[in-house]
This record gives C-alpha cells, sequence and structure tokens, in this order.
C-alpha cells in the first residue's frame, strides 16, 4: 500500500482528491500542501458567494457537451463519477443543494462556506495533513517513488497528486519541469466580448433571454441569455461561445465581428411576415408602442434609432429602406468586439497538461507511474454553470479509484 501519498493543490480537485485517496485507502498517510495561506479560495467566491457546486445535468452524454476541450477525456469517467454520484457525497456529508431554473445548482444555505466547510471537515475526520505556505520547487522520482523540494523541505511521496489549477501563462508547472510531459499552451476561457465605443453599452444591465449570438467565421452558434454590459456583451451565451471559440479567438487577437438576433427563435422572413400584419393593423401607431417581440424597452427603441426611425414615427410611414434596416438590426445585429474581460470570478483557462500523457480513462502518466493530475491543470475545462467544478470533483475521485485499484493490483 502506498506510505504517503501528497496533493498539491489545495483548491476544489485537490481537496476532493485528498478526502477521496483517505477514505478508499486508510491505511495511507495523505499530505495536501498548498503554496498560498488561503484553501479553497476558487470555492469561496464562486457563484457570487453561494458556490455552484454542480449542474443538475444528470446525463453524462448531455453533460460532457458542456466542455469545450476534454469531452472524450471526461467521458469514461462520468460513466461511473458525475453529477448523481456528487450530490450523493454531499448529501452525505452535510451539504443540502438546490437546483435553479437554469440548471445550476448550489447550496441550500445559498453560501458557499458550508462547502468549504464541508472539505475541511472531512480532511480532518480522515486525519489529512493540510500545509499552506508550502510551495513545491521540484519533484524528483527515485526508487521509492517521489522526492518533493519545497521550500520547507523534503517530503517523500510514493504518489504525488498534481492539483494546482490552471496555469495562465505556462501549460506546465515548473516544478515539473523535467518530466518531459506533453502540454497545450493555456489560453483564457469565459470572458465577456469588448465593444469599444459601440452605443449599445449605454443600454447596460438590459438582458433578452433567448438571443442568438454567432462570430463570423466560426462556425458554432449559441442561443441563451445574452446581457448588455458597460463595456460589450456578457450572459451565459457569450460566455458559453466564449468558450468554444477561446483559441480561434486567441488567434483573431480578440478582434471579430459579433451578430445577434435579438428576437430570436425569430428568422428575417418571420419578422417580415409581423410587419406586414401590423402594418395592416397599426399603421397609425407610433413605433415605439408597437408591439416588439417582448424585447426589452430600451433595447427596441435604441434598435429605432440605430436604424434612424423616429420612436414616435408612424409605422404606415415608415420606408422601405428604414424598415429593411431595421429588421436587419432586428436579427442580424452586427458588432465589432475588440478585446475581452475576464468574466468576474469564472476565469478559466484553456489547455494545460494534455491527454496524450495518459491511458483512456485514466489520470496516472503513463510514462511517470505514480503521478496523477486532477482538475484544470489538465487541458478540461467547462462552461459556465458548475461543469469546471464537476469536473474537479469527477477527476479527484477518479485519481482516488485508480491508486486503489493501483494497489489492489499489487
Amino acid at each position: 500500500m502506498p506510505s504517503e501519498v501528497v496533493v498539491i493543490g489545495g483548491g476544489a480537485a485537490g481537496f476532493f482528491s485528498a478526502i477521496q485517496i483517505a477514505e478508499k485507502l486508510p491505511s495511507a498517510q495523505v499530505t495536501l500542501i498548498e503554496k498560498s495561506q488561503k484553501l479553497l479560495s476558487k470555492v469561496l467566491i464562486s457563484g457570487g458567494g453561494r458556490c455552484n457546486l454542480t449542474h443538475d445535468c444528470r446525463d453524462f452524454k448531455q453533460l460532457i457537451k458542456n466542455y469545450p476541450r476534454g469531452q472524450s477525456f471526461l467521458k469514461p469517467l462520468f460513466k461511473k463519477f458525475a453529477v448523481n454520484e456528487t450530490l450523493d457525497w454531499f448529501h452525505r456529508n452535510g451539504v443540502a443543494t438546490k437546483s435553479e431554473a437554469d440548471g445550476r445548482m448550489f447550496p441550500l444555505s445559498n453560501s458557499s462556506q458550508s462547502v468549504a466547510d464541508c472539505l475541511l471537515k472531512a480532511a480532518k475526520r480522515l486525519n489529512i495533513q493540510v500545509q499552506c505556505g508550502v510551495a513545491v520547487k521540484s519533484v524528483v522520482k527515485n526508487a521509492n517513488g517521489f522526492e518533493l523540494h519545497t521550500n520547507k523541505g523534503v517530503l517523500n511521496a510514493s504518489e504525488v497528486v498534481v492539483a494546482v489549477g490552471g496555469q495562465s501563462v505556462r501549460p506546465c508547472p515548473d516544478f515539473l519541469e523535467g518530466f518531459d510531459l506533453q502540454t497545450i499552451d493555456p489560453v483564457p476561457s469565459l470572458f465577456t466580448f469588448n465593444l469599444p465605443e459601440n452605443p449599445l453599452v449605454a443600454l447596460a444591465g438590459v438582458s433578452v433571454p433567448e438571443a442568438e449570438i454567432w462570430l463570423s467565421g466560426f462556425s458554432i452558434r449559441r442561443t441563451g441569455p445574452v446581457l448588455i454590459t458597460h463595456w460589450g456583451l456578457s450572459g451565459p451565451a457569450t460566455l458559453w461561445l466564449s468558450a468554444f471559440a477561446a483559441r480561434w479567438l486567441k488567434e483573431k487577437n480578440y478582434e471579430a465581428d459579433v451578430y445577434v438576433n435579438w428576437v430570436n427563435p425569430l428568422s428575417e422572413h418571420d419578422i417580415r411576415e409581423d410587419f406586414s400584419e401590423m402594418e395592416h393593423r397599426f399603421a397609425q401607431r407610433q413605433m415605439d408602442n408597437l408591439p416588439h417581440w417582448n424585447l426589452p424597452k430600451r433595447l427596441w427603441e435604441f434598435l429605432l434609432i440605430q436604424s434612424e426611425i423616429s420612436p414616435q414615427a408612424k409605422l404606415g410611414e415608415l420606408s422601405k429602406k428604414a424598415k429593411n434596416k431595421l429588421i436587419d438590426r432586428l436579427v442580424r445585429s452586427e458588432l465589432k468586439m475588440s478585446g475581452k474581460t475576464t468574466f468576474k470570478e469564472e476565469f478559466v483557462t484553456a489547455g494545460g497538461i494534455s491527454d496524450a500523457n495518459f491511458e483512456p480513462g485514466s489520470l496516472e502518466c503513463k510514462h511517470h507511474p505514480g503521478l496523477y493530475f486532477a482538475g484544470e491543470v489538465l487541458d478540461i475545462d467547462g462552461v459556465t454553470g458548475g461543469f469546471n467544478f464537476q469536473a474537479a470533483w469527477t477527476t479527484g475521485w477518479s485519481v482516488a479509484e485508480q491508486i486503489l485499484n493501483r494497489y489492489r493490483g499489487s
């Protein structure tokens, strides 16, 4: 059996790995080290301090569709441990949960502290040694496993789990430089689209629940809430698109043409038919008092003005050119993206340790037995909505299961 397991990283994936290892291998001494003085910092700030700990997507085939990178890697892991198993564990450990209308799941307490406390209490109950302020300088393989050279001395381990989170500059932690791991360069994911000097930003706070958004030259579109902010576009649909287009937008230096259909699912043909009907019924009505497809009134009036139509103009007096311009803005508003803005605390990276380092369904490095990886340090990232935490719980559980199976077979 392993004499000592060291988990590097005091975030969600690190804690869940350490807890699962200690539960499955009670004879092992598990040590968790964190270079900063803060544990579970992302857990505490996520979801506006409520911790969106997973998503109520119980079918793993649907679940994996929310990961722009890592779908094939996660599929065999989700078959064994996904949303149901995560919720079962948290419920058994005193965290009741609730699901919101959009599928995001939070602790019933509405406080991320309850999730952090649950993990900290489990670690204490299982006698996991948690050490803060311990920075790993290098990891060296030896006959018995590994030596971890840190700022606080040397730690010996039969197994090492790396769960240090996404690396924003380099794809591999410095302390693993000598391991010749295959990596994918990191780029930001989950960000909002900047629209500098676009008059649309005057509508900051306006949201359209079922808009369609896409990028010129990029094949994937997204339907969902689009939020106008002081700097551009945000909201779940924008963030989803930013994640799937993360590498493409990086190559474009975050300069792109963004299109929005504000009246989705209606098409240009649908809107023309609606206008034809309204012209018969409301010819003498002012444009600002027309039915406007449930658009927020501020947005409707903005689109009128952008189409050079006075809100007080009567529908029957509208020129064909003005009507065409308005229809185009309703179904295909063109906006110039120039730059991005990190979305609050939900910043994640695309890239990291490549799945080429592992056998299918495994988190143990195939060229370095006993070295495991969990969480966002891998080239895995999800869209916003609890999916990145779910990947942390799943990879943490899977690492423990694989360590257990390794020693069962030895």
